[in-house]
């Protein structure tokens, strides 16, 4: 299981590959939000995504002759992106699973970053875990879950140390930290995090309604499953359940869920690029969405909202302009 020295350990693996992104604050958002607001811009990581810690943390601990096989793994996108710049960083060969329905600017990326893409049909059932384990056995590749896997999690977790200390240096003690989820990786990673650095900090999973699976399963206490793996517009947070390594670090660190609509991450998206010249997909403004739209639901006088991804289409960005700037 994840630890904080697992963290500890991936954040000096990460120490010169990965970016060290910023708290970001306008005064125009905070009046909006009512209260002191902090954007953690991993937008600005690179591949466009938290996801490329995970990515790195993982296939950096593989031994070398799991390298020299090669990693598989499946995505909607960004953990794609991210296990392909750090399989190609070290030499290792890429396969990815991603779903036909996928953006095409993130299959595009994945092959750019020099991953063998295999598409499959989610949105008519067919299950990306047996396609996944059916290559992997085929060639020998080892497995890079998007989220259930102990050094993905260590990876996304070190989101939550440089939280911590930018918390700190802004003189934040208590806080919400809203979190875009999909099965829990990063929103445990930071959890475990600020459990161990900055204890007053908790985190609040966001999903887009009609996909809030993490929400109705903290509720329920127990995983509850999503009607459909697809419809949204929130890609980049579309998982089936909450995972089984990180559903039990949700239940036992983080605070209610919470669901905005796709209308509020498309408003979202255009505040962030009008206050912050940040650009963020749908799924990537989520928790910034309900920062601003939500905050009779949020606690305490600052609340800090975590921006995921900015791996969005040209044409869907311009039309979250035209319509919310």
């Amino acid at each position: 299981m994840t630890s904080i020295a697992m963290i500890d350990a991936a954040a000096e693996r990460l120490k010169g590959h990965a970016r060290v992104t910023p708290l970001l604050s306008s005064p125009f958002l905070d009046e909006i939000a009512g209260r002191r607001l902090f954007v953690k811009a991993e937008c600005l990581q690179h591949t466009g995504s938290f996801k490329f810690r995970g990515g790195w943390s993982a296939v950096s601990a593989l031994p070398d002759d799991a390298l020299r096989r090669g990693v598989i793994a499946y995505s909607s996108g960004n953990h794609a992106q991210g296990v392909a710049a750090a399989a190609r960083a070290h030499g290792a060969p890429a396969v990815i699973v991603m779903p036909a329905d996928a953006p095409r600017l993130k299959i595009n990326n994945t092959r750019d970053l020099g991953a063998e893409v295999v598409l499959y049909d989610r949105a008519g059932g067919e299950s990306r875990e047996a396609v996944g384990a059916q290559h992997a056995e085929a060639r020998g590749l080892t497995l890079i879950k998007p989220y259930d896997e102990p050094q993905v999690i260590a990876g996304q977790g070190t989101t939550g140390l440089e939280i911590a200390d930018q918390a700190a240096a802004e003189g934040v003690t208590k806080a919400d930290v809203l979190v875009n989820c999909g099965g829990g990786g990063l929103s445990s990673g930071i959890a475990l995090a600020l459990e161990a650095r900055a204890p007053g900090l908790r985190v609040r999973t966001v999903e887009p309604e009609g996909f809030d699976d993490a929400a109705r399963s903290l509720a329920a206490g127990e995983i509850r499953q999503n009607p459909s793996q697809s419809g949204s517009i929130c890609d980049a947070i579309l998982t089936p359940q909450p995972g089984e390594i990180t559903f039990p670090i949700l239940s036992r660190l983080c605070g209610p869920g919470l669901a905005v609509t796709e209308e509020e991450a498309m408003r979202a998206m255009a505040q962030a690029f009008l206050r912050l010249k940040i650009v963020l997909e749908p799924g990537g403004a989520a928790a910034l969405a309900a920062a601003l739209f939500h905050p009779g639901e949020i606690t305490g006088a600052a609340v800090i909202a975590v921006a995921t991804g900015g791996n969005v289409d040209a044409e869907l960005f311009r039309e979250a302009l035209t319509r919310y700037a």
